[in-house]
């Protein structure tokens, strides 16, 4: 499977609970920190869920 980069380049502080728990699911505790996960469908899921507050790039 591919590896995607994600990070986070917007704050949490006025997302809705479902959406700070997403990120914390996704690995992402704060600004600017970055994950590498596999690309599958619940991770790129989640992503689109949050996609307003994450960038995501190839790894």
């Amino acid at each position: 499977m591919a590896k995607i980069k994600i990070t986070q380049i917007k704050s949490r502080i006025n997302a809705p609970a479902v959406q700070k728990r997403t990120l914390d699911a996704l690995g992402l505790k704060k600004m600017h920190h970055s994950v590498v996960l596999e690309d599958t469908p619940s991770v790129m899921g989640m992503v689109k869920a949050v996609r307003h507050l994450v960038e995501v790039t190839n790894a």
